[in-house]
């Protein structure tokens, strides 16, 4: 849903269209079309930016000065939000007063000027203060110290922890909590133009007691949701390999029912992340599933871009180009980035506020560089706005502004500046010129309560799709994403006790969302 400003022969163009007369402009040529490369800024919440409609007119005439096509905004920090008609409630920031509504503002403007919006949202970050929030319908409030079994969603490290000093983390684990997240996401999508949702922290927390695996995930619900699906009786121990993939797999299946979720709103919605690249690449530490960011935090963004439930992957390549073992890492977590896309797309997302303008720009020609396999990723996201240089980030507002557009000039003016040209956010053709359909349906019994990892098997009856599999979550969901158009069988791989017809016929038509249409099951006493 890329906005571009209006040219004047454009605006000729379209009144004499309108008119009926014919037009003195020429039709531009395919090849006059800007290139596809996504540019942009990380926005963060916990900076000024977007409290004022002020700073909102400041923060797109930096993005335009940067030659920037895109910006990521941060809209729910830590559950609360900078708009006014989402799930999550208003937050306690210093904003103006309502009715100024921060993300209205960023996308009225934003969209006026040819800037994509996409919604910071953060999903494992549930709160970070001493002081609680104050509205009473805010989950920490709700479901945070003061509740207790399934209603306390707190995630829980192996030693009884929970507060990583006044920071608290959300269990991916706990159904109503992921129903609560999907239906919030969707409420933005639904009550504002935004161009993207954008998934931070959606891994399981930092703060474990090493690199090789992780001490989170031990919430009553998240352990009892793990016995039952395995028919195991004891605590597992962090390291224990059947309890680690259980868990990256709770990560995984919120992205694809988030990803459906989108798609069930609005299919033109592009969903990305904020990938983790903790450390040297997989070329150094002998692959990907040894890397800290699929062995600690357990997030698979490598799997989501092969299945198809992220859009992009913005990767948050943090390192210091004038550290010679940093650059390394940025280098080969750029390479991976660019060779790992397959039909999806990944941006490499360079700290700022670690290197001077002269290394952030050497990291952008660097990321631009094509792999000896010929691709590159598709564009750079500077983190962050607020802070857009090493000097920036211990100056006073005066010089962040400063730096600002110092950077500025450096990217877009000059014989080698790499932003010169006006560019496009990529296109993405597998919405919005779709081969593939998706599938998505809930498990229930006819009392309500859901089934809970059922084994779903997708199975083609017409059609050149193939055999797949999924497992219901706690919700009872499961979907299917990139599924070739035909008829297929849902089959399901019911539990004892539990009496329906483990069949369901399932047409998938390209660019549409199939429902199962499974009725309820009965469960026997």
């Amino acid at each position: 849903m890329s906005r571009r400003r209006l040219t004047l022969p454009a605006i000729v163009a379209l009144v004499l269209a309108v008119a009926g007369a014919p037009s003195t402009t020429a039709a531009p040529a395919a090849q006059d079309a800007p290139p596809e490369q996504w540019r942009g800024y990380w926005a963060d919440a916990f900076n000024e930016g977007i409290y004022t409609p002020a700073q909102v007119e400041e923060l797109v005439g930096d993005a335009l000065e940067v030659n920037a096509n895109a910006l990521i905004v941060q809209v729910a920090r830590r559950y609360d939000c900078f708009c006014n008609r989402a799930d999550y409630p208003r937050t306690d920031a210093a904003i103006a007063p309502a009715p100024y509504d921060p993300l209205d503002e960023v996308i009225e403007q934003a969209h006026a000027a040819g800037l994509e919006v996409h919604a910071w949202v953060n999903f494992g970050t549930l709160w970070n203060s001493a002081t609680a929030p104050r509205s009473p319908d805010h989950v920490f409030n709700t479901h945070g110290p003061s509740a207790a079994g399934a209603d306390r969603w707190l995630n829980r490290r192996a030693d009884g922890t929970e507060l990583v000093g006044n920071n608290s983390f959300l269990d991916p684990a706990n159904p109503a909590a992921r129903d609560y997240v999907v239906g919030a996401i969707q409420s933005i999508v639904r009550e504002y133009d935004v161009d993207g949702i954008n998934l931070d922290y959606i891994r399981y927390p930092d703060h474990s007691s090493t690199t090789t695996h992780s001490d989170w995930g031990y919430s009553e619900t998240s352990i009892a949701r793990f016995q039952a699906a395995t028919g195991r009786t004891d605590v597992p121990a962090p390291s224990d390999a059947q309890f680690t993939e259980w868990r990256r797999e709770q990560i995984t299946s919120i992205v694809r029912r988030i990803y459906l979720g989108i798609f069930e709103i609005d299919p033109t919605v592009r969903l990305s992340n904020d990938g983790i690249t903790y450390g040297f690449g997989p070329q150094s530490v002998g692959g990907w599933e040894q890397t800290r960011t699929y062995a600690e935090v357990l997030q698979d963004w490598k799997g989501w871009l092969d299945e198809g439930i992220i859009d992009t992957v913005v990767a948050m390549n943090y390192k210091r180009e004038w550290m010679p073992d940093q650059a390394q890492m940025f280098a080969e977590w750029n390479e991976v980035l660019a060779d790992w896309q397959g039909d999806r797309q990944t941006v490499s997302g360079p700290a700022l506020y670690l290197n001077e303008i002269d290394d952030s720009v050497q990291q952008v020609h660097d990321l631009l560089t094509p792999t000896a396999a010929g691709n590159t990723v598709a564009g750079w996201s500077g983190y962050s706005y607020a802070n857009p240089s090493l000097t920036a980030a211990a100056g006073s507002p005066a010089v962040k502004d400063a730096e600002r557009a110092e950077l500025a000039a450096a990217l877009t003016t000059g014989p080698d500046a790499p932003f010169a040209e006006d560019a496009a956010v990529p296109s993405m053709p597998w919405k919005e010129d779709p081969t593939t359909g998706n599938v998505a349906g809930t498990l229930r019994l006819r009392s309500g309560a859901a089934l809970d990892g059922v084994s779903v098997t997708l199975k083609p009856v017409v059609g050149d799709g193939e055999t797949r599999t999924q497992v219901s979550d706690g919700s009872g969901w499961f979907g299917f994403v990139d599924v070739p158009p035909g008829v297929y069988l849902a089959v399901y791989d019911l539990p004892d006790r539990v009496v329906g017809a483990p069949i369901s016929v399932v047409r998938v038509r390209a660019g549409e969302l199939a429902g199962t249409r499974t009725p309820p099951f009965i469960g026997l006493p």
